[in-house]
């Protein structure tokens, strides 16, 4: 008598599912997380960057010290890059007298035409430059585009979102870090008390 239980088989369909609700997952759990303020970030303090930017100016995050940043790679020919740049636009229009600036930094090749036909075309008003090499790399070798990091006011990476950031998500973030103290009103404050 054979006593062994028999295992159940996993037909294709089951494996299928697993792996819709598997890849559905790793796309929406960042979301979550952004949304609801769960730091999701392996770096503590973002890297150094200063790039010259497609409108001629030269973009630093140093510069940026006391707003709320979101860094983004992105490219022309990337879908999901393309559906949330309108979405990215409209908050930083919303938000950037609050202290909120949105950084694109294009991992396209060659001629940087095509890079300034999008923007125009989409008419993106938020510094955007070229990525290069280093940038990449200093913030952990981006894979996977688009890539984003939303950084608070004290230049710490507190986000990161690998594919598509949705606007309602985003702006949730960024309302959330706009509404933590900025560090020299924290400091002024401090020296008020003493």
């Amino acid at each position: 008598m054979n006593n062994r239980k028999k295992r159940p088989k996993l037909s294709f369909g089951t494996v299928g599912w697993i792996l819709v609700l598997g890849f559905l997952t790793y796309q929406i759990a960042p979301q979550v997380k952004a949304a609801f303020g769960i730091d999701t970030a392996t770096t503590s303090v973002a890297p150094s960057l200063q790039l010259p930017s497609l409108q001629g100016e030269t973009v630093s995050l140093e510069s940026y010290r006391g707003q709320v940043v979101l860094v983004n790679f992105w490219a022309t020919w990337c879908p999901p890059c393309r559906l949330e740049m309108p979405g990215f636009q409209r908050v930083y229009e919303d938000k950037r007298d609050d202290g909120f600036v949105v950084i694109a930094l294009s991992t396209d090749r060659g001629d940087q035409q095509a890079v300034r036909e999008f923007v125009e075309k989409r008419d993106l008003t938020f510094p955007v430059a070229m990525a290069t090499g280093g940038v990449v790399n200093g913030f952990g070798s981006v894979r996977a585009l688009p890539t984003s990091f939303l950084i608070d006011r004290e230049g710490r990476i507190r986000q990161e979102v690998k594919g598509f950031f949705a606007e309602p998500t985003l702006r949730l973030a960024v309302n959330r870090l706009l509404e933590e103290e900025a560090p020299l009103a924290a400091a002024g404050a401090e020296a008020v008390h003493d």
